[in-house]
């Protein structure tokens, strides 16, 4: 994995971390210009998770013949464990502290379809979102990554346009159709389509090891994105988001053997998954005993950063390598067993 965009992907994280704590803490009324930045830009941090993803599943299969079920195997193992876990923990969260969070509520019906990847309306009535809200980009990575599996029955020259065929007939067919979940209907999936083309031109050696270009082009992309808003999210967003992931891997050989930056972008989708609910319990420390808002979240930060770490080692990683290990075997005794 390249560490630049480990780093960036880390960054991406905690920008959605700094936007998430000004709509948990302040109701998204900021009181001065980085406030407002992160109230109306942090979560730009979601677009750069999509270029990436698109990327990394791109170059981690290029040139792999892998059975389709394989693949989302693979998948629902790497991402399920750690999002079952932080939406059961959000669950008993809202259930608990329900008279201090009277905007959140969880049912049955709401919590199985969150589980299942399944968009549906939200029963405290702010739109289709899972019972751990940050949820609903997954269901877009799931949509991606079914999609994605079908890509192996076809050449590799021509899988990016399948991929490309399969989200224009779920999203402008299928989805502004009303045959499927309005939700679907959403232009933020081509940014996955924007880092399978990264990593075609990545491949071919397109993308060269500079400076001060990439900066000019990151400083270029940050500014488009704070002087437009996301209604057209693939332009106004998307396309920045996939400049800075260009420019990033262009600062490769400055960051590369970075152990630190590694280990921040490893965290980085536990991060994500952990950090409303930290977030959540430091805002009712400040309502029960009027504890400083920064101060809060200055105190939320480490411990979400060591959560995060404590969640990757022992969940993403170590469970993911042992129900790896135990599904390679038996695939391995099945081969054996057939004459």
């Amino acid at each position: 994995m390249l560490i630049s965009v480990q780093a960036l992907r880390a960054l991406a994280a905690w920008a959605v971390v700094c936007h998430h704590f000004m709509q948990i803490f302040f109701d998204f009324h900021p009181s001065g210009p980085i406030g407002r930045f992160f109230t109306e830009k942090g979560a730009v941090g979601v677009d750069i998770f999509f270029v990436i993803s698109g990327l990394v599943i791109y170059l981690s299969t290029v040139d792999k013949d892998i059975p389709a079920s394989r693949f989302m195997l693979n998948r629902i193992i790497r991402i399920v464990p750690a999002y079952w876990l932080y939406t059961l923990v959000m669950g008993l969260l809202v259930v608990v502290a329900h008279p201090l969070l009277p905007h959140q509520v969880v049912d049955w019906q709401s919590f199985i379809l969150s589980l299942m990847f399944i968009p549906s309306e939200n029963p405290g009535g702010y739109g289709l979102y899972p019972t751990l809200n940050v949820g609903w980009t997954l269901n877009y990575e799931m949509l991606f990554y079914v999609l994605f599996s079908m890509v192996f029955l076809f050449q590799q020259r021509l899988r990016p346009l399948i991929v490309a065929a399969a989200l224009f007939a779920v999203t402008d067919v299928l989805g502004r159709s009303g045959l499927i979940s309005r939700f679907y209907a959403n232009d933020i999936v081509y940014e996955f389509l924007l880092g399978i083309g990264i990593g075609v031109i990545y491949r071919r050696g397109w993308i060269t090891e500079r400076l001060w270009l990439p900066l000019l082009a990151i400083g270029c992309a940050l500014l488009t994105i704070k002087q437009l808003p996301p209604d057209l999210r693939i332009i106004n967003w998307g396309l920045p988001s996939a400049v800075i992931v260009v420019a990033c891997i262009s600062l490769e050989p400055y960051m590369r053997g970075s152990r630190l930056l590694k280990t921040m972008g490893d965290c980085s989708y536990s991060v994500y998954l952990l950090h409303v609910l930290v977030l959540y319990g430091g805002w009712l420390t400040t309502q029960r005993f009027g504890v400083n808002p920064y101060v809060a979240f200055a105190v939320c930060v480490p411990v979400i950063a060591l959560g995060a770490w404590l969640s990757y080692e022992w969940i993403e990683k170590g469970l993911y390598r042992r129900m790896k290990g135990w599904l390679d075997g038996r695939r391995e005794a099945k081969e054996v067993a057939v004459p």
